[in-house]
């Protein structure tokens, strides 16, 4: 039995006991832990797990953007006079937007700021990051990925997260907002809202090319890391630490 065949078996005994908790579709590993509560301001796929297709169009999509928000968290100043004079400083949050992609032809890969992967929106992968915000203080979305609708065909997958880069202790203080934008279609608004410090990325939403229309599913799971989001999805690609 080869090494790689020994592997992928120790896997799935791995997550043999925690069925309920089984990757999406073929992938091995486990998904991510998923919020009971569900967002209030959302009336289009709302709570995780909720799909909807939109249909292909004559000529192709139009441009689709993701868009992430999010602000700076107030931190009252230590020491008693500061509380006394209810002296408050902002706390620096870097929140990134990113994410994994699955072309027909195989190519796969990640898009994010981190590593300088903004990818092409002309050329393969069709998928673009516009640029890094560090401090979440600009009007309106911070940042913002855009998917080439015009080349979706060539498009088989596209994974949305987001991840606590730097500064913040959990969701629930943050509380950033993600919009899937589609011109002519109600936008998909998520804002991740859990109170744990140990997971760090959220998988917001899957984008699936079902015979050229876009199916978009809810999923909004957090993960501790990059790889084990990976893993639950099944995009198979190779992660490193690092810093920017």
């Amino acid at each position: 039995m080869s090494r790689e065949q020994l592997s992928q078996d120790s896997l799935s005994e791995a997550t043999r006991s925690r069925a309920s908790f089984s990757g999406h579709g073929n992938a091995k590993g486990a998904a991510g832990y998923r919020a009971p509560s569900t967002d209030p301001d959302c009336e289009f796929l709302s709570q995780a797990g909720q799909m909807s297709v939109i249909n292909p169009r004559e000529g192709g999509f139009p441009k689709i953007r993701i868009g992430a928000a999010w602000d700076n968290i107030q931190v009252q100043q230590a020491g008693f006079f500061s509380r006394l004079l209810k002296k408050v400083s902002k706390q620096g949050v870097d929140v990134d937007l990113g994410c994994l992609y699955e072309l027909h032809d195989g190519r796969r890969g990640a898009i994010q700021s981190f590593g300088d992967l903004y990818g092409a929106y002309n050329d393969a992968p069709f998928v673009h990051h516009t640029g890094d915000e560090r401090t979440g203080d600009k009007d309106g979305l911070d940042e913002i990925i855009e998917i080439n609708g015009a080349r979706w065909g060539d498009i088989k997958r596209v994974l949305a997260y987001v991840y606590i880069y730097h500064g913040a202790p959990d969701w629930d203080a943050i509380r950033p907002q993600v919009q899937l934008l589609i011109p002519g279609e109600t936008p998909m608004i998520v804002t991740p809202r859990v109170d744990r410090n140990d997971l760090s990325v959220c998988a917001v939403a899957m984008f699936e090319n079902r015979e050229n229309g876009i199916r978009i599913t809810n999923h909004t799971e957090y993960f501790p890391g990059h790889a084990e989001m990976d893993r639950a999805f099944g995009f198979g690609l190779e992660w490193e630490g690092g810093s920017k």
